[in-house]
C-alpha cells in the first residue's frame, strides 16, 4: 500500500507575517524570472532544431534578450481601438495574469526548512482541497481571454476568444478526470500530502494513462502549439490579443508563460513526486531530500515539462479546430472515464484484502489493449464515414452534406455562359466555351 502523508496540514498557517511576505515576493520574482528564462530557452531550443543560432548578443549566451524585448515592448505606443469597451479592454489582461500567479500559492517547492531562523515549509499555504483550488483559480483566467476578445470590437479577436474558451473548458474536463486517479491513490487533495504519498513510487509510473491524458490536456489548455488554434495567424491574425499592444499585450504574454509553469508544476507535484529527488537518488544520498536541495529537483522537473512544450512547438503542425475538439470530447474524456472506473475497482479490491499481482497485471494489459483498439477503430470509422468530395466538371471539389443532400451554392464551372464581370477580362483571353 502506498504510504500516506506523514506531515499534517497543521504545519501551515502559523508563519509570522514577514515570512509570509518574503515567500509571496519570492514566488512572484521566481515566476517573472522563470518567464524571461523560458522565452530565451524556447528561442534557443527552436533555433537549434532549425539549425539557426538564436539570441546570443545581449548578455552571456543572450540571456538578457528577453529583458531587452520586454523593455522594448513596454516602450511601444499603447493603442486602444475606437470600437473597444475601454474598461473591459483594460481589465481583461489583468484578469488573465493575476490567477496565473495565485495558483502557485499551494505548490510545494520543498520540505520544512530553517528560513532565517524560522521553521517553515517551502510552500506558501496548503488546504485539504488544494488541487481543486488550483483548477478553480486557473479557470478564472478564461474570463480574461474571453473578455479581451469580446471587448476589442474586432471579429478576429472575438473568434479567437471563443475558440480559446471552448478548448480550455473542454480540456479542463479531461484534465480534471485525469486527476481523480491521483486522488484515489493518495487519499487526499492536498498538494503536500500527495507529494508525501509518492515517497516510494511516483504516480506517473503506476498511473501512466492518467499521466499521458494530463500532459495532452495541459498542452491544449495553455493554447500552445500544436493546439495554438486561438492564435492561428493564418486564420485570426493573432487571436484574442490581436488589438492589444504595449504592456497590455505583455500581460497576456506573461500569463501564457506562467500558465505553462503552473501546469508543469502541477504535473510535477501530482505525477513525478514533487520535490523528491529523481531516480531515487535519496537511496544512495541521505541528504538529497533535505534542506534546499529539493528546490533544485522540483525546478528540474518543471523545466523538463517546459522543454516538452518547446519540443512539440518546434516539431508538430497545427491541427484543424474540429479535429482538436473531437479529440478532446471523443477520445480523452471517454478514455479517462474508463480508466477512473478501472483504478477505483483495483484500488477498492487491493484495500479490502489484496489481489494477485499476476491478475492485476493481466487486467491492466487488457485495458491498455482495449484503449488502443478503441482509439484506432474510432479513427478508421471516421475516415470511412467521410464522403468523398464531388468535383463538378470544370469547378472545384465540393463535399456534400452529411445526409447526402445537395450543397447550397455548390461551385459551378466558370465558362463564358456564367462568367461574372470580374472574370470577364480573364475569360476574354480564352477561346469561346473553354473552361477556366
Amino acid at each position: 500500500m502506498i504510504a500516506m502523508a506523514a506531515e499534517p496540514l497543521d504545519q501551515f498557517g502559523h508563519d509570522v507575517w514577514w515570512v509570509i511576505l518574503v515567500k509571496t515576493v519570492l514566488i512572484f520574482v521566481i515566476l517573472v524570472l522563470l518567464t524571461l528564462f523560458n522565452i530565451w530557452w524556447e528561442r534557443r531550443v527552436v533555433a537549434r532544431m532549425q539549425h539557426r543560432i538564436g539570441p546570443n548578443v545581449h548578455g552571456p549566451f543572450g540571456l538578457l534578450q528577453s529583458l531587452a524585448d520586454g523593455v522594448k515592448l513596454a516602450l511601444k505606443e499603447d493603442l486602444t481601438p475606437k470600437a473597444a469597451d475601454k474598461v473591459v479592454f483594460l481589465i481583461a489582461p489583468v484578469l488573465a495574469t493575476v490567477p496565473a500567479f495565485v495558483t502557485f500559492a499551494v505548490i510545494p517547492f520543498g520540505p520544512t526548512v530553517n528560513f532565517f531562523g524560522q521553521e517553515t515549509p517551502l510552500q506558501l499555504t496548503d488546504m485539504p482541497v488544494a488541487v481543486l483550488f488550483v483548477m478553480a483559480i486557473a479557470s478564472i483566467g478564461i474570463y480574461g481571454i474571453v473578455l479581451g476578445g469580446w471587448s476589442s470590437g474586432s471579429t478576429y479577436s472575438l473568434l479567437g476568444g471563443l475558440r480559446s474558451s471552448a478548448q480550455m473548458i473542454s480540456y479542463e474536463v479531461a484534465m480534471g478526470l485525469a486527476l481523480v486517479a491521483v486522488f484515489l491513490y493518495a487519499g487526499s487533495m492536498s498538494t503536500s500530502q500527495i507529494v508525501d504519498a509518492q515517497d516510494d513510487l511516483w504516480f506517473g509510473l503506476i498511473l501512466a494513462p492518467s499521466f499521458v491524458i494530463y500532459v495532452i490536456a495541459m498542452i491544449g489548455e495553455t493554447n500552445r502549439a500544436p493546439f495554438d488554434l486561438p492564435e492561428a495567424e493564418g486564420e485570426l491574425v493573432g487571436g484574442f490579443h490581436t488589438e492589444y499592444s504595449s504592456l497590455k499585450f505583455a500581460l497576456f504574454f506573461l500569463a501564457e508563460y506562467i500558465n505553462m509553469a503552473t501546469v508543469s508544476a502541477l504535473a510535477t507535484t501530482l505525477f513525478l513526486g514533487g520535490w523528491h529527488a529523481p531516480f531515487w537518488i535519496d537511496h544512495v544520498w541521505a541528504g538529497a531530500n533535505e534542506g534546499y536541495w529539493p528546490v533544485l529537483w522540483f525546478f528540474g522537473k518543471v523545466l523538463f515539462f517546459i522543454f516538452i512544450f518547446i519540443w512539440l512547438r518546434g516539431s508538430l503542425p497545427r491541427l484543424r479546430y474540429d479535429q482538436f475538439m473531437a479529440f478532446g470530447w471523443k477520445r480523452l474524456i471517454p478514455i479517462a472515464l474508463v480508466w477512473i472506473v478501472a483504478v477505483a475497482t483495483i484500488r477498492s479490491i487491493s484495500l479490502e484484502g489484496g489481489i494477485d499481482r499476476r491478475w492485476l497485471l493481466i487486467g491492466i494489459g487488457a485495458l491498455a489493449v482495449v484503449f488502443v483498439v478503441l482509439f484506432f477503430i474510432g479513427d478508421s470509422q471516421e475516415e470511412t464515414d467521410e464522403v468523398e468530395a464531388v468535383a463538378t466538371p470544370g469547378g472545384f471539389p465540393v463535399p456534400p452534406m452529411p445526409a447526402g443532400g445537395a450543397v447550397r451554392g455548390a461551385a459551378q464551372p466558370l465558362t463564358f455562359e456564367n462568367r461574372s464581370p470580374i472574370t470577364e477580362p480573364v475569360a476574354a483571353t480564352r477561346s469561346a466555351g473553354e473552361e477556366i
